[in-house]
């Protein structure tokens, strides 16, 4: 089970952000209307002309927007502080704004599942709406700043400004094709593809928030990993293993935690080839 930190993002009351720390920031409109100006001039034109610089400029919008219409209450988070935790009342959802974050589902016997691994621009809490409490627990990975949105201001917002409704079903239709995406892999790839699916997914996850995809820092260890894929520890090893041998990725360091990628169509091309052989083999 996780351990629950000693601040709750709900609990904790509003604060100016003094000094380094896990601090609250909050705003006026005026001050938000600046932000958000200042963030989609900062980020709105990344890569323009490709699919990832569209993608980019669309998260730095949808961000803006938020921090215009709505009292934002912004939390910087550190690598193992809990977002929320399973069993929390709901009234809130949670954007994250830089750093990533894992959730977690956890079963009535105490057995863990990482069910998502969630960066830049995405939203969390989704699971929270129809029972009034969060199904699950969401774990930063990383340094970062995430984004408390209150739903019901958020719905009286939406009532009113129609973008903020479009923005809200856009990020529920993305987090449902994420899942699907997902259990399409666990349940059709085989081993060392499955593995390599993860990687291609989340060098591309990258690539569309204008960020470096040709190397990744492994944020979540070997066995979530491979509770994440459905596969052990030790088969996680020998698929990183044999995409190493393959040349499709290398490991730049000792800890075997940073890798680069030197061709992510590689990626793809050794999932296709895998896929086939596996195939051929049940046919």
């Amino acid at each position: 089970m996780y351990k629950t930190q000693q601040h709750s993002i709900e609990n904790r009351p509003p604060m100016r952000k003094t000094g380094p720390g896990l601090q609250w920031i909050t705003g006026s409109s005026a001050g938000n209307s600046a932000d958000a100006a200042a963030l989609v001039q900062r980020n709105g034109r990344v890569n323009c002309g490709h699919a990832a610089g569209a993608r980019a400029g669309q998260i730095a919008r949808s961000l803006g927007l938020l921090l215009e219409q709505l009292p934002v209450r912004r939390r910087l988070v550190h690598a193992g502080d809990l977002v929320f935790e399973a069993g929390m009342p709901f009234n809130q959802l949670y954007v994250i704004n830089s750093g990533s974050v894992k959730v977690v589902n956890t079963a009535a016997d105490g057995r863990n599942q990482v069910v998502g691994l969630l960066l830049r621009g995405d939203w969390l809490g989704f699971d929270g709406i129809a029972k009034g409490q969060y199904g699950c627990t969401a774990q930063a990975l990383e340094v970062g700043e995430v984004w408390a949105l209150r739903y019901d201001e958020l719905l009286r917002a939406a009532s009113s400004h129609p973008q903020l409704l479009i923005e809200l079903h856009t990020e529920m239709s993305r987090a449902i094709t994420r899942g699907r995406d997902a259990m399409l892999s666990v349940c059709t790839l085989p081993v060392a593809a499955r593995v390599a699916e993860f990687l291609r997914q989340w060098a591309e996850s990258l690539a569309v928030r204008g960020l470096r995809n040709d190397q990744i820092i492994l944020r979540m260890s070997r066995a979530e990993i491979g509770n994440y894929l459905g596969m052990t520890l030790e088969s996680v090893s020998r698929a990183l293993s044999s995409l190493e041998r393959a040349k499709v990725i290398c490991f730049t360091e000792r800890g075997r935690r940073l890798l680069h990628i030197p061709d992510p169509q590689a990626l793809s091309d050794f999932i296709q080839a895998e896929g086939q052989a596996a195939g051929a083999t049940l046919q």
